[in-house]
């Protein structure tokens, strides 16, 4: 896996309440879970990304308001014309 850096406000960690330790894995997720709800990554990306397994994952998409579906509207009103 690769490896970045990215520099950050030296409060963010106290503006994102969370301790300096989980805030890397806090901006990661933080990223999986935006990345997967703009369609740019699958799911199991998205957990790799995230550093959890893709179950855990789906459930921190239903604490952040996502979906985890990737079907449209329109997409599951043909599905349900067609069944």
């Amino acid at each position: 896996m690769r490896a970045i850096t990215v520099q950050i406000p030296d409060d963010l960690a106290l503006a994102l309440n969370v301790s300096p330790d989980a805030l890397a894995p806090a901006l990661l997720v933080a990223a999986a879970v935006k990345l997967f709800e703009r369609g740019k990554i699958s799911a199991g990306k998205a957990a790799e990304l995230a550093g959890m397994p893709k179950p855990l994952f789906l459930v921190t998409l239903a604490e952040w308001g996502v979906s985890a579906s990737t079907l449209s509207g329109e997409d599951i009103a043909q599905d349900l014309a067609n069944a």
